[in-house]
């Protein structure tokens, strides 16, 4: 729970906590985790129920390794859904003899051999998404009325990540902020830390009572992988910059990068966007088989320093016009990033100015992409953009 409010007196930690905080952001859980957003990869997007094995999961954390991924920042290595063999005469939960003979500590173990961390999947209610739309078999693995007996095993076991999703949990005669709560209370009574995200997919404005539970709350349904959910969760997340900081994070989803029918360029427009929204970087494609072009964009390190910026402002929409959209974040040292995002079918000439941006003075304009200095500018900046594609900026300030 948030120890800045237990009794009448507030610390002068918790003071400054407080009015660090953008205007209208609430207070972050205080849990000490994920003060920047989590990177990682999780299961669902590339193998979703029925193909997760240990094996994947195992692949998937050699590939972050030998790929060097994990020196780019990916570091959590998140099983989804249906790794539930049942639970046992006292009640715990063991993973599907099958698919995970070796066990979730045993795994756990791996990852952390690794360099990596793990995470791993569960449900306020009495049926996970799979129970309810992918026919998995294995009932009664949800934490309903198990939340201290699942918090206690997934710290035994070595979990420093859970994902926590609602799954029409309100069948079971829950409401979400309770629910999410108490696992967030059995969570901090293990002692150990784990990054905290839940999925409810915004029906009820998480960003507005989220932060006081969890390190990340869900803002929209599934993505898909393709350029219409991708921009349409793009366009939702417009408003919602007030409710992003340290320690709490407005989440668009997993990224589709390398799945389904994006293009390359619809690729970049992903990461850069989920870059400049301040998200979680959790990637759901196949790393065992990443092409260079792929692996070219999520390994970039200028855009992923736009994403972990530690200030952690999330991008306010500047501009909205048919067909592109003009994007600003704050970044630390005075500095900002910019993406002109064409949203339209066709290449055109994006623009902007540093009176729409509401900076003043000269900024060395850098490409995020290419890494290339644009020069010393002090008004214009902008390029030819493929359509879907993203102009992606940074500009640090000269003279100061």
């Amino acid at each position: 729970m948030n120890r800045c409010r237990t009794g009448l007196a507030v610390s002068l930690v918790c003071l400054i906590t407080v009015l660090a905080l953008p205007a209208g952001r609430a207070m972050a859980l205080d849990n000490g985790l994920a003060r920047t957003p989590p990177m990682g990869w999780n299961s669902w997007n590339q193998v979703k129920c029925y193909d997760v094995s240990e094996q994947v999961v195992k692949d998937a954390a050699d590939a972050i390794v030998d790929s060097g991924l994990r020196e780019a920042g990916y570091e959590y290595v998140v099983v989804d859904d249906c790794w539930q063999g049942g639970r046992g005469a006292d009640g715990r939960l063991f993973s599907d003899p099958e698919r995970f003979p070796s066990g979730i500590a045993a795994l756990a173990d791996y990852v952390h051999a690794r360099g990596l961390k793990f995470g791993i999947y569960s449900v306020p209610g009495s049926l996970t998404c799979a129970n309810t739309w992918d026919n998995y078999p294995v009932r009664g693995i949800g934490s309903l009325g198990y939340e201290q007996v699942d918090a206690d095993a997934f710290a035994a076991w070595g979990v420093d990540y859970l994902k926590y999703d609602w799954c029409q949990a309100e069948r079971d005669g829950i409401e979400r902020q309770a629910a999410f709560a108490e696992m967030r209370d059995a969570l901090a009574a293990t002692g150990r830390p784990i990054v905290y995200s839940i999925s409810e997919y915004g029906e009820t404005q998480p960003w507005q009572w989220g932060p006081d539970i969890a390190n990340l709350w869900r803002t929209t349904s599934d993505i898909a992988p393709n350029w219409s959910a991708v921009s349409s969760i793009i366009e939702r997340q417009a408003e919602l910059a007030p409710h992003a900081g340290p320690g709490g994070w407005n989440d668009p989803d997993m990224l589709q990068i390398g799945n389904g029918s994006l293009t390359p360029a619809e690729n970049r427009s992903h990461f850069a966007m989920w870059a400049m929204l301040a998200s979680p970087l959790m990637l759901g494609t196949d790393l065992t088989a990443l092409d260079a072009e792929t692996r070219e964009i999520v390994a970039n390190r200028s855009v992923i320093a736009i994403d972990q910026d530690p200030l952690g402002r999330q991008a306010e929409r500047i501009r909205r016009e048919a067909g592109y959209d003009v994007w600003r974040k704050e970044l630390t040292g005075g500095r900002y990033a910019v993406a002109l995002l064409n949203t339209g079918g066709a290449s055109a000439d994006l623009r902007t100015t540093f009176t729409e941006l509401g900076v003043t003075g000269r900024y060395r304009v850098t490409d995020a992409w290419t890494g290339q200095v644009q020069g010393q500018a002090g008004g214009r900046i902008g390029t030819s953009v493929a359509s879907h594609d993203t102009a992606l900026y940074v500009l640090t300030p000269v003279g100061r």
